[in-house]
């Protein structure tokens, strides 16, 4: 089995005094495609952030590889290559797609050039000059992607990236992120459609209160779908 990319072990973390995440345990191993599922309000998306180091306070294990992030700012978290997707995208309304896709800096080798991303999104080729903000929700979704596979990234985190998008974009949101498991692209995801997260993803880790209460490979989702529906209550 790959070594795993990022282990978090024991990770706490507040807003205020907001004591949101009790512990989460996971991994991530290279060119993984994961998923956190769970109901809203389960710390899903906190626990993205607190990856990333941009929740106000946090305490216990994040390591990247070898390193250890825990003390670390977001700036320099990410420039040791991880990468960050909100769900509300972070399209700057006063800039065109194109000045959006090339704002984050270049932070390793690997990253997708114009040429590949207008591939996975020709959507964005179309519309270079066009305000970030007057895109359909689905290309400003595509634009955000795009926007830190420039980068170099080896850790993709990616928060609801299938949010109020058409069936159509879904599709293809779930297509793009089977190519970039397979150009060996690793990738957490947040996700509310189970449906959706089947078809990408190899593992699944269940949250509930701010804790990691299961985890379900991919290959056994159907046998467990009785479990799931009572953790998500669907």
């Amino acid at each position: 089995m790959p070594e795993p990319l990022l282990t978090v072990r024991d990770l706490e973390a507040w807003y205020g005094e907001s004591h949101i995440l009790h512990g989460v345990d996971l991994e991530v191993r290279t060119g993984e495609v994961v998923t956190l599922l769970g109901r809203n309000g389960a710390g899903k998306t906190t626990t993205l952030k607190s990856v990333m180091g941009i929740v106000e306070r946090r305490r216990g294990s994040v390591r990247f590889g070898a390193a250890e992030l825990i003390r670390l700012p977001s700036n320099l978290i990410a420039r040791l290559g991880l990468a960050f997707c909100p769900e509300e995208r972070g399209i700057f309304a006063s800039l065109s797609v194109e000045e959006n896709l090339m704002l984050p800096p270049v932070i390793g080798s690997g990253g997708l050039d114009r040429g590949a991303i207008f591939d996975l999104f020709p959507n964005l080729r179309e519309r270079l000059r066009t305000q970030g903000t007057k895109l359909s929700g689905g290309e400003q979704q595509m634009l955000a992607i795009g926007r830190i596979l420039r980068t170099g990234a080896r850790l993709l985190l990616l928060d609801e990236p299938t949010e109020g998008l058409a069936p159509v974009i879904v599709q293809q949101i779930g297509a793009t992120i089977r190519r970039l498991k397979a150009e060996g692209f690793t990738i957490l995801l947040v996700e509310q459609n189970f449906r959706f997260a089947s078809t990408v993803a190899d593992r699944h880790y269940v949250m509930e209160h701010g804790r990691v209460v299961d985890m379900i490979p991919n290959r056994a989702l159907a046998s467990r779908m009785d479990t799931l529906h009572e953790y998500l209550g669907v």
